[in-house]
């Protein structure tokens, strides 16, 4: 577990041609904005919504957070959905449901409709966080992983734009009319992503894992560097789906596992693991869990409310401020994609958090000089707030923001992927949910100030979890993931299940 032990990043290939990786990654992470739109354009919405059904902050604070537990039910039912009809209609499938979401939203009546809306568009939410960086990864070949699977982060950030530039562009509209916009209008993008992804191929690992060698071959050819990478990934692909080298055609047969096979990824995953598999699980799910601990839905969703406590209180200037913070979170994005497979994952991530928590301190400190004069104004705690809340967001994109989602698809061995990055997205969901559902009553319990820097606290405990956890993975193949954390067998379990499957596949070719 020791620092000292985690292995070497090895040196990503030259990257060759990467076009046709590169759209499909854009393509299955356009679905991110759908969950990027919603989380900034509610940070202005809410304002509105709060006045027009005249709810308390109690109401106001489940609204916000809720879409969070309701996106659990997507991210689970994602994983047996993937690999069940694949990667490609399970993107869109998620950007069907977000539409009906985003539908109900905007005709909402009252709460009540309200919140129904929240919770169908939540479950589409849950669908996209999990499929997106699976199927980036899945199709990206090693050299330009990092940068391709990043790609979710950035729709992320890009949507949050969007929704801040909705609050804005909206703002003057009637009260009852502004915010039924704001949110009926993220309908729109669902229905164009929905027909373009329908273009996209199938993830090569899915293909594999249904005996569509052919097809899967021809996908590793058009994303792979050389023809050599291709054929290498093809037999790493068939060596973790249980896949005999020397079985080869353009349709195998796969032993149908059934439910002994779901009772296997369990067992291998969570109820029985290996050494090995657990620091993957503890891995995936740590990363995901301290992304959202350190509070940047409560910067995101709040920032109206953070700025109207640092001492601006004009509505228009409220949201015009919260606008810089989405283009600066959308800057700093694109800053991380082009050094992921560069400069590594370990080093952007440790100095990202490092950079999280100063800023979460200059945060708290400058909204407690404000609050405790609230009679006056304080020029220079105004601006240190405003700065460290536009540095919180930068340090938060360049590494742990875009890298969790990266890491945790990237580490997870084949047969339990799905599921693996299932529990992560979750274990984000419910962190995010928590956090977001109790900034308000924590910023009256300890003050505003006092809750940024209990996340500084948090933040620095993601630092040393981080820094003695997490090995590098820049430039590792798939396959190859398992050793970094310890498993010198390669199948990363203790069962020998793989091994009859395989015994099993290779006596029905014979025959």
């Amino acid at each position: 577990m020791a620092s000292a032990a985690l292995p070497e990043a090895v040196a990503p290939k030259k990257k060759g041609n990467v076009r046709f990786a590169f759209a499909c990654a854009i393509l299955a992470s356009m679905t991110s904005i759908l969950l990027g739109y919603d989380i900034g354009v509610m940070s202005g919405a809410s304002l509105y919504i709060k006045k027009d059904f005249n709810i308390s902050d109690g109401k106001v604070e489940v609204l916000m957070g809720i879409l969070n537990l309701y996106s659990l039910i997507g991210s689970f039912a994602a994983g047996r959905t993937s690999d069940w009809i694949g990667r490609r209609y399970t993107i869109v499938f998620a950007a069907v449901i977000f539409f009906a979401g985003a539908f109900l939203m905007g005709f909402a009546v009252n709460y009540a409709m309200l919140m129904f809306g929240r919770f169908v568009a939540g479950i589409g939410v849950g669908y996209a966080l999990m499929i997106a960086p699976v199927y980036t990864a899945e199709v990206s070949p090693a050299s330009a992983r990092g940068f391709l699977t990043s790609f979710p982060e950035v729709f992320i950030n890009f949507g949050i734009l969007l929704g801040y530039v909705s609050n804005y562009a909206f703002s003057r509209l009637p009260l009852n009319l502004g915010w039924r916009i704001m949110l009926g209008i993220g309908a729109a993008p669902s229905v164009l992503l929905a027909l373009m992804v329908l273009g996209m191929p199938e993830s090569p690992r899915w293909l594999v894992m249904k005996g569509r060698l052919a097809d899967a071959k021809v996908v590793l050819e058009k994303t792979s560097d050389t023809a050599e990478e291709a054929a290498e990934r093809l037999a790493d692909i068939k060596a973790a789906a249980g896949i005999p080298e020397e079985l080869d055609g353009d349709v195998v047969t796969i032993p149908k596992r059934g439910s002994g096979n779901e009772k296997r990824v369990w067992k291998e995953l969570i109820l029985s693991p290996s050494p090995a598999m657990r620091r993957i699980l503890l891995s995936g799910i740590g990363i995901h869990f301290f992304q959202q601990a350190s509070g940047i839905d409560s910067v995101v969703l709040y920032s109206p409310r953070v700025f109207k406590s640092a001492g601006i209180t004009d509505d228009n200037h409220l949201l015009g401020t919260t606008c810089a913070v989405g283009v600066t979170k959308t800057l700093f994005i694109l800053v991380a994609t082009f050094f992921l497979d560069r400069v590594g994952r370990r080093p952007l991530l440790l100095s990202s958090t490092g950079g999280m928590i100063l800023s979460l301190i200059g945060l708290g400190a400058g909204l407690t000089v404000v609050g405790q004069h609230p009679d006056a104004k304080i020029p220079w705690a105004i601006g240190l707030s405003i700065a460290s809340t536009l540095a919180y967001v930068a340090f938060f994109s360049i590494g742990l923001g875009p890298i969790t989602w990266v890491y945790s698809s990237e580490i997870f061995p084949l047969q339990v992927r799905a599921l693996g990055c299932s529990l992560g997205v979750a274990a984000n969901r419910v962190t995010s949910g928590v956090i977001s559902m109790t900034f308000l009553s924590l910023s009256k319990a300890i003050t505003i100030g006092g809750s940024f820097f209990l996340y500084s606290g948090i933040a620095a405990l993601a630092w040393v979890f981080f820094y003695t956890y997490l090995p590098e993975t820049r430039g590792r193949t798939l396959e190859e993931m398992s050793k970094l954390f310890g498993d010198t067998g390669g199948a990363c379990s203790e069962s020998d299940e793989p091994a009859k499957e395989k015994k099993k596949v290779e006596m029905a070719a014979t025959n």
